[in-house]
């Protein structure tokens, strides 16, 4: 910096110094003698001291401007330390929210494991992460699957044959026809005397409503597009754009909210049916169970109230009831795992997929 003033000052300065050295080398009187001028004595000293004032006031303000500097210059290295040290710190903390998600699915893992048994099935897919366990307890049995997303675009609402209404569609079928890893039953539906099936309550495909009910008796269940469950109750199509919902089906009740139970309607009370049931985890991780019914010797079925005491123990956190009955139906690498109450697949309007 210093550098650069001196230069700057030796340019100023030079016309002055020239002037200088020439009266060194002669006196001013034969210098104007020369030139055939006539300039007092007093006009040219008068010139010399106002270019030393001027001289003195560059001086002041190059230091000035100077210090301005070195106050620009220590702010700028003051605010970049204050830069990277909020940086390192953003970084400590997304390097410990990661570890903390992965330690929260190693602990759910074991949680799971030691309540169920090791998966039966497990899928490692670029959009998700897939594991399957055997359902057995005292009445009925079931599978049920962890699935966490990692593509929200890798869960799928589908609709039978892509269309509202039609004759319906199996669950394998969707399954297969979308190339999904897991494919699960979803909403309830109405069966016209001609056996054309349209969807009850609200449906979303793909960010788009296909239909719309705000039928108070219904619960939806969908997906945002963080992949993550949003469910309860919608009264709008606004509320649908505002919580950024893809994917979506409806049937009723809520059984799980906040991890805490909640009424079931007293015709549907201690009532022992084939289930598919939907939730999540604290973590995110989605939960797929389908509980076989109505086949004696193989499984009775199961309660509301019973299914709600088993999701608290795998400390889930949000969960819903899907159509059931002989809708109910678990698809998992290609082929049906549950056995369906009707003895075979029923034909449904709607369906969720999962995709490798």
């Amino acid at each position: 910096m210093l550098g650069k003033v001196n230069r700057f000052l030796a340019f100023l300065l030079a016309p002055a110094l020239g002037f200088l050295l020439a009266f060194t080398q002669s006196s001013p009187a034969e210098q104007i003698a020369a030139k055939g001028l006539t300039i007092p004595l007093e006009t040219t000293e008068q010139q010399i001291s106002e270019i030393q004032d001027q001289l003195e006031k560059t001086t002041a303000v190059l230091d000035d401007t100077e210090v301005a500097l070195d106050d620009i210059q220590d702010k700028a290295k003051k605010e970049k330390k204050e830069y990277e040290e909020q940086n390192r710190k953003v970084n400590q903390l997304l390097t410990a929210s990661k570890s903390q998600t992965k330690m929260s699915a190693d602990v759910l893992d074991t949680l799971l494991s030691n309540m169920l048994g090791n998966p039966i099935g497990q899928s490692f897919g670029p959009n998700s992460t897939v594991k399957v366990y055997s359902l057995e307890e005292a009445g009925y049995r079931g599978y049920m699957a962890k699935v966490r997303l990692n593509n929200p675009k890798a869960l799928k609402m589908v609709l039978a044959n892509d269309a509202v209404s039609s004759r319906g569609e199996t669950t394998s079928h969707a399954g297969k026809r979308t190339g999904a890893i897991l494919a699960i039953n979803a909403g309830g539906f109405m069966k016209s005397k001609t056996g054309i099936l349209t969807p009850i309550g609200i449906t979303v495909v793909d960010g788009q409503i296909k239909t719309f009910s705000n039928d108070s008796r219904n619960s939806f269940v969908g997906f945002n597009n963080k992949g993550r469950l949003v469910g309860g109750k919608i009264t709008s199509k606004a509320q649908i754009a505002q919580k950024g919902i893809l994917q979506g089906a409806s049937f009723l009740p809520t059984l799980l909210q906040d991890g805490k139970r909640m009424p079931i309607p007293r015709d549907w009370a201690n009532a022992r049916q084939p289930r598919t049931l939907i939730g999540h985890f604290d973590n995110g991780d989605l939960l797929f169970i389908v509980i076989d019914g109505r086949r004696k010797g193989w499984s009775n079925g199961v309660t509301l109230e019973e299914a709600q005491r088993k999701l608290q123990e795998f400390h889930v956190v949000d969960a819903f009831n899907l159509d059931g009955g002989g809708s109910s139906a678990f698809y998992y690498k290609g082929k049906i795992m549950n056995r369906p109450s009707d003895g075979r697949e029923r034909l449904v309007s709607s369906n969720i997929v999962v995709l490798p």
